[in-house]
């Protein structure tokens, strides 16, 4: 856990930065164009010669994309995804990118935008008794945690499911609870939207593979950075393993009994599950994932030396299936000997509500719009957020042990210093 002098060196300097800055939003301009038919699968190799400028004209630009420094070692050669990104999380600042708005099939990676979408509507501790309908549809060869039919689970532990197993099975029970699939995809385009994640189009919540589905390294970074700012997001994706129920048997005299299972992060920068990829010093989540179209996704999430490093994978060209692992690895590496020394190529963009909602996150009280983290907030409505997000009504900077931080005149700086709350479970 951070010191309390490095907490308070950094709300002072978010404050004085605030006074400094404004938040930028992209101009519509620079809209990325709408999916076209064929935008669902990546045939080659080869990135569109024109790419959206969101966050900037170079990041729509092919190829890799980075202002070398003395001191900065150059970018590793062996990088091999169509598509990467390293960012610093907190000032949104771009160190580096390669086809960053190449849109591409995202996999599981996908479900952080579900998680950001969703999350806020049911408190943890609300159970809900699974039903066939809830687990219609599901893709074939699903990645599952286990979700059995006429069981009753809590959103805590369904969210366990989506975010250690990435269990398509508890995204479609969660989908179910929120007004079925086709709403959910609608909130989760609509939410994208407004993230100016605009490489995005959801078709499935899960991630699977379906025609015209697509995401690009840029969005699904935009993704984790709102994600991140919910105490309960940053809980779940960087949790190891964890307890989850299993199925209700009898025994010979006709008791009931239900034991629980143990599961596992699927990440494996966290988890060091295998041990050709160790754990990431540093490493806090996000989400991976996997299918045989987008190949192997990842964003994760790591902190060392007071700063914070976004990085995106998408689909390395080399078969090993710890491949996006290891260039994620490599990728960090560079981040943390770049930041603060090479001129950033880029920004991450506030979402659109950020500055028209201000004045409103200003005047809301801490008890209404503060991170609760326990997934206890009042249902919100998808595509906004309340203090526990970001986007919509505003967005409320918690700092660490969930100090709310409003800065003079309701001004609440989004773009150009974006906090973190405090990182839970940080491997070392």
């Amino acid at each position: 856990m951070p010191a309390p002098t490095k907490s308070l060196g950094r709300s002072l300097l978010v404050a004085s930065a605030a006074l400094l800055s404004l938040p930028l939003t992209a101009p519509a301009a620079l809209a990325a164009p709408s999916p076209s038919p064929s935008s669902s699968a990546s045939p080659s190799a080869t990135p569109p010669a024109g790419m959206s400028t969101v966050g900037g004209v170079r990041l729509g630009r092919p190829g890799t994309q980075v202002d070398p420094a003395a001191g900065v070692p150059v970018i590793p050669k062996d990088i091999s995804a169509r598509s990467w990104i390293v960012a610093d999380a907190e000032s949104g600042e771009v160190l580096g990118s390669h086809n960053a708005h190449w849109r591409l099939a995202p996999a599981s990676t996908l479900k952080m935008l579900f998680a950001d979408t969703v999350l806020p509507k049911f408190p943890s501790t609300v159970k809900h008794r699974v039903t066939a309908d809830d687990l219609a549809g599901i893709g074939a060869g699903s990645s599952m945690v286990g979700i059995k039919e006429n069981e009753t689970y809590t959103v805590h532990d369904l969210w366990l499911g989506v975010f250690l197993r990435s269990g398509n099975d508890a995204v479609h029970v969660l989908s179910a609870m929120n007004g079925g699939v086709t709403e959910t995809v609608r909130e989760m385009n609509e939410h994208a939207e407004e993230l100016q994640a605009l490489d995005t189009h959801v078709v499935t919540p899960d991630g699977y593979d379906a025609e015209k589905q697509v995401s690009s390294a840029y969005d699904l970074t935009l993704f984790a950075r709102s994600g991140l700012q919910k105490k309960d997001f940053r809980e779940y994706c960087s949790t190891v393993r964890a307890q989850f129920p299993g199925e209700t048997k009898k025994d010979e005299e006709g008791r009931e009994s239900r034991k629980s299972f143990e599961i596992q992060n699927t990440n494996r920068l966290l988890s060091g599950t295998d041990s050709d990829t160790p754990v990431y010093q540093g490493i806090a989540g996000v989400k991976n994932g996997y299918t045989t179209n987008a190949g192997n996704t990842f964003t994760g999430v790591a902190e060392r030396n007071g700063h914070v490093l976004l990085v995106t994978v998408m689909h390395p060209e080399k078969h090993d299936h710890n491949e996006a692992y290891k260039e994620t690895a490599q990728l960090f590496d560079w981040g943390f000997q770049a930041v603060g020394k090479v001129k950033p190529v880029g920004e991450l963009v506030a979402p659109r509500g950020a500055q028209s909602g201000a004045r409103a996150g200003a005047d809301a009280s801490p008890g209404t719009t503060g991170d609760a983290g326990d997934g206890s907030a009042a249902p919100a409505h998808a595509g906004t957020a309340t203090g526990r997000g970001a986007g919509g009504a505003g967005i409320a900077m918690a700092i660490t042990g969930g100090v709310l931080v409003l800065l003079a005149g309701g001004v609440f700086l989004v773009n150009r210093r974006w906090p973190l709350p405090d990182l839970v479970r940080r491997h070392r």
